[in-house]
C-alpha cells in the first residue's frame, strides 16, 4: 500500500547516531511509513550499517557532501507519499505514536505549512530553540547576537529571534521550524518550491518557512510530541554536542563559514530590498564581524 508519510533522512558521517534514529522510526505505529536515507558521500560506515542492519531503508547515494537543501531535494523523487517528513540523522522519536499524532494534527489544522514538535537536546534535556524560531530581522539578530535576548528571555521586544516570550509548553504559530524535524504536505512543498539549493548549510529552513508564510501558510510548534536531538552531531557547531560529534576540526571550520554565508544569502534575498542602505550596510558589517569571530579567531 502507498505510504502515508515518506521520511527523508539526510545523512553525512552519522553512523554513530543513525541507529537510534532509524530504530525510533521503526517503532512508529498506526501509520504507513517509508524511510529514505540520502547519504551525502559519507566516509564512515553509514552505508554498511544501512545495508546490514536496515535493509528496509531506501538509500539515495550522492557523490558530494555539500548541500543540506540539495540533499533533501534529492530524496523527493524517490518519495511515494503525499506527506514528507524531513528528519535529521541525530534526532529520534520518543513514543510509538509520535508520527501518527503529528500526521493527524497536520491535516486537522487549516492552512498549515510546516509542523514540528518539541525538540529537546539529548545532552541537557533543554529545548533546541531551532524548532521555535523567529525570523532574523535586523533587530531580532541584534538582540540575539549582543546577548540582550538572554537578559530578557520573556520580552516580546528583545526575544524575537527565538520567540522565547511565547513559552514552550503550549502549541502556537511560530515564524520558522527547524529542518531537523519538519512535516509538510507534498502539495504545499511543491507550491513554494521546496528547498533553495543556494544555501550550502544553515538558513535553508528559515528560508523555506519564510516562503511558506509569504504564500499564506502558517508554521506550527506542537509540543505534544517530544523528540530528542543531539544537535550538531555531524558538524561540531553546537557547544552541547562537541563531546560526541563525529565532525573533524576541518569540517567544523567549513561549516562555520557556511553558517555565515547562509546569513548573507538570507538577508540579501528577503530583507535587503525592504531596508534603507544604511541598515543594510550595518547588517553586513555585523555579519562580517561575526565571521571574523566565529571562523578566524576560533582557529
Amino acid at each position: 500500500m502507498k505510504p502515508q508519510v515518506s521520511i527523508i533522512v539526510l545523512n553525512y558521517n552519522a553512523a554513530n547516531f543513525l541507529s537510534k534514529t532509524l530504530d525510533s522510526i521503526k517503532m512508529q505505529k498506526g501509520i504507513r511509513v517509508e524511510t529514505i536515507v540520502v547519504d551525502n558521500n559519507s566516509s564512515d560506515n553509514s552505508l554498511l550499517l544501512l545495508k546490514t542492519k536496515y535493509p528496509w531503508v531506501k538509500v539515495v547515494k550522492r557523490t558530494t557532501s555539500v548541500g543540506f537543501s540539495a540533499g533533501n531535494n534529492a530524496g523527493l523523487p524517490v518519495a511515494k507519499a503525499d506527506t514528507i517528513l524531513f528528519f535529521n540523522p541525530d534526532i529520534a522519536f520518543t513514543k510509538p505514536t509520535d508520527l501518527k499524532l503529528c500526521y493527524e494534527k497536520y491535516y486537522s489544522t487549516p492552512k498549515l505549512g510546516a509542523l514540528t514538535g518539541r525538540v529537546n537536546l539529548v545532552v541537557n534535556g533543554k529545548i533546541d530553540e531551532t524548532c521555535h524560531r523567529g525570523f532574523p530581522t535586523p533587530w531580532a539578530a541584534f538582540t540575539h547576537f549582543t546577548g540582550l535576548e538572554k537578559f530578557f528571555p520573556t520580552s516580546s521586544l528583545f526575544s524575537k529571534y527565538t520567540l522565547g516570550y511565547l513559552g514552550y509548553d503550549t502549541e502556537h504559530e511560530v515564524d520558522a521550524v527547524g529542518g531537523m524535524f519538519m512535516l509538510m504536505s507534498r502539495k504545499v512543498g511543491q507550491k513554494v518550491g521546496w528547498w533553495d539549493e543556494q544555501f550550502p548549510l544553515y538558513g535553508e529552513d528559515l528560508d523555506l518557512c519564510y516562503r511558506l508564510k509569504e504564500h499564506g501558510y502558517k508554521n506550527l510548534y506542537w509540543p505534544q510530541v517530544v523528540l530528542e536531538h543531539y544537535k550538531g552531531a555531524t558538524t561540531g557547531m553546537s557547544k552541547t554536542s562537541r563531546k560526541v560529534t563525529s565532525a573533524s576540526k576541518a569540517t567544523t571550520r567549513r561549516v562555520k563559514g557556511w553558517s555565515i554565508q547562509a546569513m548573507e544569502i538570507f538577508y540579501q534575498k528577503h530583507y535587503a530590498p525592504k531596508y534603507p542602505f544604511y541598515v543594510n550596510w550595518i547588517v553586513m558589517l555585523g555579519i562580517r564581524l561575526l565571521k571574523f569571530k566565529r571562523v578566524v579567531l576560533a582557529h
